[in-house]
């Protein structure tokens, strides 16, 4: 598999994960902000931007995509990293610390999900992703961006500029039908085996990030920081599901804290 990969500045890795729909450039506005103190590694994740878009669900399944996290981080030279995720890649984040864990120094994570728990919800979940997959295949790329920026999820991210927003969807609109298809396929929440049980021997520092504004988010968050030992929850108010594009320099500021953290604790 070929994963396009953006980098920038030099000292401690840092591995960024974006969520569905986006990809490396996710966090232009933050890049500057970490690069001057780290070595920031932000790949397109499969399925997304420039990156291959496999035709098997199987090959998006989130362990599948933590092994290419592994060979990616060794590759480069850059372990352990800290991992710093959004959404859909902080999923991949808790994975990824959970399967190698002398890999990551350290987990911020923004709006995370340990996946869905009860088995009934789960399958219903899966069932609508596959539905929403096939619309993406049959509609195509535009309809599907026209739907899923229509979300309720998304109803803070009116408060961003114009032209953040003509940019968002410029990125969401670069990806191909068959990448965003397999991702849900393979990689959503409903394909996902849940993590709650497993949390607690997440043993690597964790720092979650949530906006106030969105109540699942931030339900889903505080259960992953609740259940992960000495995690530590922040809300950002002002914010939805997005606190790194809804309040960039709030987002900034607790994810520098985070990283310093570890800096110290080092």
């Amino acid at each position: 598999m070929r994963l396009n990969v953006l980098t920038a500045g030099d000292g401690r890795p840092l591995l960024l994960l974006h969520g569905f729909t986006g990809t490396a450039r996710t966090w232009s506005a933050c890049v500057d902000a970490w690069a001057g103190s780290h070595r920031v590694i932000a790949p397109d994740l499969l399925g997304h931007g420039g990156s291959d878009a496999p035709a098997e669900a199987a090959a998006y399944a989130l362990e599948r995509q933590a092994e290419g996290l592994r060979d990616l981080l060794l590759l480069l030279d850059a372990v352990p990293a800290a991992v710093l995720a959004y959404s859909m890649g902080a999923r991949l984040a808790l994975v990824l610390a959970l399967r190698y864990p002398e890999l990551v120094e350290r987990l911020v994570l923004e709006s995370p999900s340990a996946g869905i728990a009860d088995a009934a919800e789960r399958a219903a979940r899966r069932a609508a992703d596959d539905g929403l997959a096939d619309d993406i295949e049959r509609d195509g790329v535009a309809a599907f961006i026209d739907r899923w920026e229509a979300l309720p999820l998304f109803a803070s991210q009116s408060q961003l500029s114009a032209a953040a927003r003509r940019a968002q969807r410029q990125e969401r609109l670069r990806h191909s039908a068959s990448g965003l298809a397999g991702s849900l396929r393979g990689g959503g929440q409903g394909a996902m085996a849940p993590l709650h049980d497993r949390l607690g021997q997440v043993s690597i520092p964790t720092f979650v990030v949530a906006g106030a504004l969105d109540s699942v988010a931030l339900e889903r968050a505080g259960a992953v920081a609740g259940a992960i030992p000495g995690a530590r929850l922040e809300v950002v108010e002002g914010a939805g599901h997005t606190p790194h594009l809804e309040r960039p320099d709030e987002f900034i500021r607790l994810a520098n804290e985070a990283l310093e953290t570890t800096r110290t604790a080092a």
